[in-house]
């Protein structure tokens, strides 16, 4: 009899009563205060369902609303029974009536056994602690907080608000360090009734009645004033995830228990058969003995808090789609785009493919329709290369493009002529490799067969929008990879640019371009743009042509890449 259980019951009450039996029928007597919310006929047939065993009792019922003294005085009053009533106990373990023990019971008496002097309680200094939810640590201790968090959030918040403007600060008695920490504790005799027996209890029960969440601090903090040895740390196993809610344990979690090496685990679902079955009868026994440790499956929990708050990269999730820049990646994997390519060489999607062996696509953004590899009409993932589908939103077919074909390099083309509502999503994207030939969409004017006013118009147009998307890619907050040339220092050394290209798609391959893709015959282009500033258009994206049929310009200096990160 050497440990006594305080269990804190307020749903699930079969399964309480159940756990009680375990503790009982294995020599630790059990006080059970159960939530004076319950209905009364629950409460009786709770009592009737453990009324054969005399080591049990009841203690006074307190409302246990959550962040609110109840559960303090719910605690403060089981214990006190237990310590009045059970003369045997040395160690009180405090449980809900969610928990379950994980190890055999003659484990958890050895472990205390071992360590007759020893508190364990997670108590951390206010000014340490990494984990308060909701904004308020320290001031959880000098604020008043007389309205319900969970009911009552308007008038919280409101009265929260209020206090700070009018600088409102309640005095911390003296000899008090406040200190916070996990519910549930296990302390010995000798320091849980010093607190209860504390002369200034009165004092400090009625301080602690308007601290916010008292039952994550009055003993934690309590315990500083009395224990020679503390172990900050709870020999429970409780997880809570980012919102600061506890993580429940569903059958599946079996194993994952196992490897804590805990001795009781909460919180577990009321229909976890499996887990009842195993951690409560023979088959949980033969576990090695060893120190508790929870940091075992933290990793687990870490990763499994990443998962449900980041998601996947380049997979939006509904919790976040909402949010501008919530995703974790906007894409799934890296990609190219390039812009100018196909206006300045014949079948350039061809030969980048079999350069490189990857799928290089038309202009996905093409305001006809969306221009899929091999001029396929849909993608996969039933994705439609119906225009009118893709604008509805243009950044998730970006992303769905990405996300459903990831396991190989999309490649595709883009210019002034395409979709513009996408640009943003280009250049803010760390996968997108995006090569411009600046001006090259002056190429296929050249080649047209329309009026000169009506290329001239044109012209004008499709130069403003290249310029706007020039501007957002060497805009500071652009995140994607760009490399700009104009057309003309392009044209001096095209082979250096391509191979470069071919390089960052296949970077295994080291193999040395030997040949370009056909460029198309720029005769006369020269003129062409001289025409353009005859009829008043002035092209500045195109660089230095001159005028004469050499589409080279007489420059002695070598045309270079630049990168704009």
């Amino acid at each position: 009899m050497s440990i006594g259980i305080v269990m804190l019951c307020h749903t699930a009450l079969d399964r309480a009563a159940q756990v009680a039996r375990h503790w009982v029928d294995r020599g630790c007597p059990v006080v059970i205060h159960c939530d004076k919310r319950v209905k009364k006929a629950e409460y009786d047939g709770l009592q009737a369902s453990l009324s054969d065993l005399s080591d049990i009792r009841f203690s006074t019922r307190y409302a246990c609303e959550w962040g609110t003294w109840g559960i303090v005085a719910a605690t403060q009053q089981a214990a006190t029974v237990m310590l009045r009533d059970f003369p045997g106990v040395r160690h009180v373990y405090l449980a809900s009536g969610s928990c379950l023990p994980l190890r055999p019971v003659r484990d958890l008496v050895s472990y205390l056994d071992g360590r007759p002097r020893t508190d364990f309680i997670e108590s951390v200094n206010t000014a340490d602690v990494s984990w308060a939810i909701g904004g308020l640590d320290l001031e959880r201790f000098t604020l008043r907080f007389p309205f319900s968090w969970r009911k009552q959030r308007p008038l919280f918040d409101g009265y929260v608000r209020l206090q700070r403007r009018v600088g409102f600060r309640r005095k911390i008695p003296a000899g008090i360090v406040p200190h916070l920490g996990s519910q549930w504790w296990c302390l010995t005799r000798q320091t849980l009734s010093a607190i209860l027996e504390d002369p200034e209890r009165e004092e400090i029960d009625r301080y602690f009645r308007r601290v916010w969440i008292p039952d994550e601090s009055y003993f934690q903090t309590l315990v500083r004033r009395y224990s020679a040895n503390i172990e900050s740390r709870s020999l429970t196993l409780a997880k809570f995830d980012f919102q600061g809610k506890p993580h429940i344990f569903y059958d599946d979690h079996l194993q994952l228990l196992r490897r804590s090496d805990c001795f009781v685990a909460r919180k577990i679902w009321p229909n976890a058969k499996k887990l009842y079955r195993v951690f409560m009868t023979e088959e949980g026994a033969g576990q090695a003995s060893a120190e508790p440790n929870p940091g075992k499956i933290d990793r687990l929990f870490s990763k499994a808090i990443e998962r449900r708050t980041k998601g996947r990269a380049g997979l939006y999730m509904h919790s976040r789609f909402p949010n501008e820049n919530w995703e974790n990646g906007k894409t799934a994997a890296p990609y190219s785009v390039f812009e100018g390519f196909t206006e300045l060489f014949e079948d350039f999607e061809i030969w980048l493919g079999k350069a490189t062996g990857t799928r290089v696509h038309g202009h996905l953004f093409a305001l006809d329709r969306v221009h899929y590899a091999g001029g396929e009409t849909s993608y996969n993932g039933a994705m439609s290369d119906s225009a009118a589908i893709r604008d509805y939103n243009p950044k998730s077919f970006l992303s769905s493009l990405l996300w459903n074909a990831r396991a190989e390099r999309q490649c595709f083309q883009f210019g002034p002529g395409d979709n513009p509502e996408i640009n943003w999503q280009l250049a803010g994207d760390p996968n997108a490799n995006i090569s411009v030939i600046s001006g090259a969409w002056a190429v296929p004017l050249f080649k047209s067969n329309l009026n000169f006013s009506e290329i001239r118009m044109e012209a004008a147009r499709l130069q403003k929008l290249e310029q706007e998307h020039l501007n957002i890619l060497r805009n500071p907050y652009a995140k994607a990879r760009s490399r700009i040339w104009n057309l003309a220092e392009f044209l001096e050394n095209p082979m250096e640019p391509l191979q470069t290209i071919v390089d960052e798609i296949s970077p295994r391959a080291l193999r040395r371009l030997t040949e370009a893709p056909r460029m198309t015959n720029l005769t006369g282009f020269g003129q062409f743009l001289q025409n353009l500033r005859n009829q008043g258009m002035q092209p500045v994206l195109m660089g230095d042509f001159p005028v004469g049929d050499d589409p080279r310009p007489n420059a002695t200096r070598r045309g270079r890449p630049y990168l704009v990160k």
